[in-house]
């Protein structure tokens, strides 16, 4: 009986899945843990003002530095992650992934969560609406 390949059936460098897309804002997946995506993407610019409502959201930065504004109970802040930085957005918290001068990061996320969440405001053309892109799409 064959089976299909899956995306955890061989080591994957970051760099190598890195290296095959170029879109912003548009995160392919590298492996799958349990119910969760892995996912990479290169980011530049601002993302959307977005909440997921049933799940966090993990960030761990590979290159560059990615600001997260958040949006708590009236409060707005900002958390700077240098590269090798790791933050969690808890659930249903509303947040803005930005990065100006670009940054590639790794999210951990319940597969079939949109980029843009459960709530968001407008979203503008550079920003892909996924649950995450195989690598070669």
């Amino acid at each position: 009986m064959s089976r299909q390949t899956s995306v955890n059936d061989v080591p994957l460098a970051l760099a190598t899945a890195l290296a095959s897309f170029d879109e912003l804002w548009s995160p392919r997946v590298v492996a799958r843990v349990n119910d969760y995506d892995v996912r990479v993407a290169k980011v530049a610019g601002e993302h959307v003002w977005h909440a997921h409502h049933h799940t966090d959201e993990f960030f761990l930065v590979i290159e560059g530095e990615l600001h997260i504004s958040l949006r708590e109970e009236g409060v707005e802040r900002t958390v700077s992650l240098p590269r090798g930085s790791v933050f969690t957005v808890p659930r249903g918290v509303e947040h803005r992934p930005y990065a100006p001068s670009g940054a590639s990061i790794l999210m951990f996320e319940p597969t079939g969560t949109l980029s843009v969440g459960d709530r968001h405001e407008e979203i503008p053309d550079h920003v892909d609406v996924t649950t995450g892109h195989a690598l070669g799409e």
